[in-house]
């Protein structure tokens, strides 16, 4: 009798196990199904978006989402050649433009892991015929915009090589913008001084360095320094837009952009490095949070960072003549959004920021078509003038008959189109300009939206 009840108790708690397993079984495929729909909702969404972009900012080039260490999508739009009618593809390798600031700045942090340098190392430690007004500089300086070096104008050096001395000797007799440590201001200049840094104190090429102790080790095998009169296999031509037009991009020697802007890569490449970002394999988690901490500006080393979108969000982006790019980090969410284009007035940042409200389901901005409205043309003379967004870097507005003409530093004249009366942007770029009256009806500044940041500009003529 005992051993029947023993047997029955037996037999009971197999059936209830068997139960257990059953349900558990069936709560991983309805989890699985339901994850599946959800990624099917996001992939459909995305597509919709993309197609929009298309049609509404001729977008061209390559995007790639994922979430959870899971590619949700990845995919080209376009053609990276339009002459061939190459198109887009996840191999595509694009310039990167400033993107390039990033891998610089990790650099620069592994050699402090190394024990080669510090970041609060005098900067004239390591630069030959340091300026005097430069002396209270250091390396953290350079790395989050603060240090007041002017960002040096090569537009009239854009075909010739120019080396780190040739920007040191433009450099030499030019006053800081403000006291270091200070404001924030960008300026690629201090990268490429970071750059020659890397060169000295690790006794090699930056592009060298970067091969080595990144790019090979996360197996980044389709990116590296560019170079003008390199063969590469799938490389990205780059477009501009010119009085709606596609045009070839103008030409850009890379010995110019160098560390702070002279990369190339491919999302795929992209998104391993974002997911090494998650681990140890390069620097410590305490170099991690350091490089992630927000300063002036809310940038950090090589990054900026921000709350958007319900949470934290890390982002950059990087233009260059004919490209545009943009990547996005959410770490607290692990959602990664990369977008790479090959043409320049692609509103990279905005496309971007809507793939990643797209993946975390909630309301974004649709791009929008802007459109020529007619205005009353006498307001015109009252924007004229000069524009200051830094010492360095004004935008000229001019008139000439019933149309506006707006030229920044560095990039060629453009016509202003008018959205409202005071509210213009520009066809071949990702810009906009507000101009602001005072109660007066004086105008006083312009708030000028370009590669989806905005600054204040100070009419100063």
């Amino acid at each position: 009798m005992l051993t029947v009840i023993k047997d029955s108790e037996e037999y009971f708690m197999k059936r209830k196990i068997n139960r257990c397993i059953r349900a558990l079984c069936l709560a991983v495929v309805w989890l699985s199904l339901n994850t599946s729909a959800f990624a099917q909702d996001i992939i459909q969404d995305v597509d919709a978006f993309m197609h929009s972009a298309i049609e509404k900012s001729r977008f061209t080039g390559t995007i790639l989402i994922a979430r959870g260490g899971k590619v949700l999508v990845s995919k080209g739009y376009g053609m990276a050649n339009a002459e061939y009618e190459a198109p887009n593809s996840t191999r595509t390798k694009f310039r990167i433009g400033s993107l390039t600031k990033q891998f610089t700045a990790t650099a620069i942090l592994m050699l402090q892991e190394q024990g080669k340098l510090n970041v609060q190392d005098s900067l004239c430690k390591y630069l030959p015929q340091c300026p005097t007004s430069w002396q209270s500089l250091t390396i953290h300086h350079l790395l989050t915009h603060t240090s007041g070096i002017q960002d040096v104008d090569y537009t009239q050096a854009r075909v010739a090589s120019l080396s780190v001395a040739n920007t040191l000797e433009r450099l030499k007799d030019k006053s800081l913008e403000f006291t270091a440590g200070k404001i924030f201001r960008y300026s690629s200049t201090n990268y490429i001084l970071l750059g020659y840094i890397i060169e000295r104190v690790s006794g090699e090429p930056y592009q060298v360095f970067l091969r080595r102790h990144i790019f090979d080790p996360l197996e980044m095998t389709d990116t590296d320094y560019d170079d003008n009169q390199r063969i590469l296999k799938n490389r990205a031509t780059g477009y501009s837009l010119r009085g709606g037009n596609l045009v070839n991009a103008a030409y850009v020697n890379m010995s110019i952009p160098f560390s702070a802007g002279g990369l190339y890569s491919t999302v795929e490449d992209l998104y391993k490095w974002d997911q090494s970002l998650y681990t140890e394999k390069l620097v410590s988690r305490q170099t991690l949070n350091a490089m992630f901490s927000p300063g002036k500006g809310n940038y950090g080393y090589g990054w900026y960072i921000e709350n958007q979108l319900g949470t934290r969000l890390i982002s950059h982006s990087g233009w260059l003549d004919g490209f545009h790019s943009f990547i996005i980090r959410l770490p607290d969410k692990r959602v990664s959004v990369i977008v790479l284009s090959n043409l320049d007035s692609t509103p990279a940042s905005t496309i971007a920021r809507a793939l990643a409200a797209i993946t975390l389901r909630i309301r974004y901005n649709t791009l929008k078509e802007r459109h020529i409205v007619k205005v009353n043309t006498e307001a015109f003379d009252s924007y004229i003038g000069e524009y200051e967004v830094a010492p360095n870097f004004i935008i000229s507005v001019s008139r000439e008959e019933d149309k506006l003409f707006g030229h920044t530093t560095g990039r060629s004249k453009v016509e202003l189109l008018p959205e409202s009366e005071s509210m213009f942007f520009v066809k071949e770029y990702d810009a906009q300009i507000v101009f602001v009256k005072n109660p007066a009806g004086r105008v006083t500044h312009s708030i000028a939206r370009i590669n989806g940041r905005s600054v204040e500009a100070k009419k100063i003529k």
